[in-house]
């Protein structure tokens, strides 16, 4: 028996190795929930072993995608949880100058497609917010509709008709194309949290719905590596179902429902 819920047969640990070799993303760094999936998908292909599965995934681009995309649940939309945003735009961005940068440096950690980023770069031009948007991701097909830059109707319920005429173009077969103004606040790049040296020096972190499916002891290390690449007085927002429960020892404080900021003065 493997992964406590479910029986995982001869062949499952040498999968998931050459899993990360290809897509750099480590199953055992997950909840077993996503074990659960991992199988769900291989039983819905009709496949009942390792080596095949695996020989799937590394020969079909789009079968790859699919993979990629069921285990790691990339669902987002612009301004997700709008009340959210109001609290980034009215609570959080009128502190961020004391920090006393010229340029703020934002990080959209588990960006997925492409909408938190570009949300994140609108809010930031109607505050009159001088910033760069890094947006990261491990899923390459998520990046590249990302850099596409182009949405359904259906993924910009939450974005106003004047933010809508202002920062999106409307395609002849109805989709919305983000406008460049906003394209040239974020550079997307493809890695993986798990491995990843975290840049620094960043004034907010929007890490939403990522971590909920990783393990306690891998929740508690990126939860450090966000405090270690914070800048002094900067802001980390988590999802609405998430928690950091021993904020205090890692050093954050906690500023409101889901968000927790760095001091900016150390034993403060």
């Amino acid at each position: 028996m493997a992964d406590r819920e479910y029986p995982a047969g001869p062949g499952y640990d040498d999968f998931k190795r050459k899993v990360a070799r290809l897509t750099g993303v480590d199953l055992d760094m997950y909840k077993f929930q996503i074990h659960r999936r991992v199988h769900t998908l291989m039983r819905n292909w009709g496949i009942e072993d390792y080596e095949a599965y695996f020989d799937v995934i590394h020969k079909d681009p789009e079968r790859q995608k699919h993979f990629l995309d069921y285990i790691t649940i990339n669902v987002t939309e612009f301004f997700r949880n709008p009340h959210r945003w109001e609290m980034i735009k009215e609570t959080i961005f009128p502190k961020l100058p004391e920090s006393g940068a010229r340029v703020l440096e934002f990080w959209s950690a588990g960006c997925s497609s492409g909408e938190e980023p570009y949300s994140l770069a609108i809010l930031a031009l109607e505050s009159g917010v001088s910033a760069r948007v890094l947006a990261v991701d491990v899923d390459e097909g998520a990046l590249a509709r990302a850099k596409e830059g182009r949405y359904k109707e259906k993924q910009l319920v939450n974005v106003p008709d004047r933010l809508k005429s202002r920062y999106f173009k409307k395609t002849e077969d109805g989709d919305y194309e983000v406008l460049q103004p906003v394209r040239d606040l974020v550079t997307f790049k493809r890695a993986n949290l798990l491995t990843l040296d975290f840049p620094k020096n960043r004034h907010l972190v929007l890490c939403r719905n990522v971590v909920i499916y990783f393990s306690a002891e891998t929740k508690r290390r990126l939860y450090e590596k966000f405090f270690d690449c914070l800048a002094p007085g900067g802001f980390l927002v988590i999802g609405s179902t998430e928690q950091i429960f021993d904020y205090a020892k890692i050093g954050f404080r906690q500023e409101g429902s889901f968000v927790y900021r760095k001091p900016l003065r150390e034993n403060l």
